[in-house]
């Protein structure tokens, strides 16, 4: 009775084991085919801090990105929060496997203390709108001069 009872027992722990198995396969799958379908940007970072800097410096960064869809990427426009910050992007399509840039140069004149600023990337990538962001601690020039001394 004993050997009955543990083979029905290891029989439907392979039949649940099999079934768990098969299960995942299909889910994974369905993304990945979705996934390359048209235009597909993927940025190498969406952030970038540039530490402290000092009221009035200038500073400037390029998000770098790649298409990693099957058809040709464009970048239509990139907006920004206001008139500190402005943006240059890829003007010509990127095609499936290349890559491109948007880059943000901000003038900290008149900011003070911790900012971040979202860029807002408008393209016929699927998912639509894409951001990234650029961080930084503004010091008045009055500190920045007494920590230099």
């Amino acid at each position: 009775m004993k050997k009955v009872f543990l083979s029905l027992a290891f029989a439907a722990l392979v039949a649940g084991g099999a079934v768990a198995q098969e299960q995942p396969k299909a889910k994974a799958t369905a993304p990945q085919e979705q996934a390359v379908n048209g235009p597909a940007i993927t940025f190498d970072e969406t952030e970038h801090n540039f530490g402290d800097i000092t009221q009035g410096d200038v500073v400037e960064h390029t998000f770098k990105f790649t298409n990693t869809g099957t058809q040709p990427l464009v970048i239509e426009r990139v907006d920004v929060s206001c008139g500190c910050t402005t943006p240059a992007w890829t003007k010509e399509p990127v095609m499936p496997g290349k890559t491109g840039f948007i880059s943000a140069k901000f003038n900290s004149a008149g900011k003070m203390g911790q900012q971040k600023k979202p860029l807002t990337i408008h393209s016929n990538a699927a998912g639509g709108t894409k951001y990234v962001y650029f961080v930084t601690n503004i010091k008045p020039k009055a500190e920045a001069a007494s920590a230099k001394n």
